[in-house]
């Protein structure tokens, strides 16, 4: 192979159509735009017109809103928390953390924080930090033994005054 008779595929490179190039090129005069007006200009996209027809954007009732600032927690449950001190994924010994339950797989990917829900029994004493806890999940982690911490901003202050 040379460099000199290096060549595209075939079909590879097409020619422009020549537009405006009079009538029997049949993309004459108008070039395939239609007739005059904003949408034969370039740079145009009338998003969400419907030809002075109510959009339906406004024909539909508006309800509810997204909320900017909403957190997304990742939730999970003391049964889920007993299987991977089981399988030794995680140290019953120190202290349970998002970073720590992250590295042993049990959250794909941290979130905002961890809420931690009262389904299923927690047999091992562990130290565990959260961002928020149900009281039911509170409960069976004293009743094992083991030490629960809020962490995290408002909503930690207010889960320490609840308690």
């Amino acid at each position: 192979m040379k460099l000199n008779e290096l060549n595209d595929n075939p079909g590879a490179r097409h020619r422009a159509k020549r537009r405006g190039r009079g009538v029997g090129s049949g993309l004459g005069k108008t070039s395939g735009r239609g007739v005059k007006g904003q949408k034969a200009r370039s740079g145009v996209a009338v998003v969400g017109f419907e030809g002075g027809q109510m959009p339906i954007y406004r024909r539909l009732p508006k309800r509810g809103f997204n909320n900017i600032h909403a957190k997304s927690f990742n939730e999970i449950n003391l049964g889920r928390l007993q299987q991977a001190i089981d399988a030794k994924l995680i140290d019953a010994g120190s202290t349970v953390t998002v970073d720590t339950l992250v590295a042993a797989g049990v959250l794909s990917r941290r979130l905002d924080g961890v809420r931690l829900l009262g389904n299923g029994e927690l047999k091992s004493k562990i130290s565990i930090e959260v961002n928020h806890a149900s009281k039911s999940a509170r409960a069976a982690v004293e009743k094992a033994g083991g030490s629960l911490v809020i962490v995290g901003g408002p909503s930690a202050e207010a889960g320490e005054a609840a308690s």
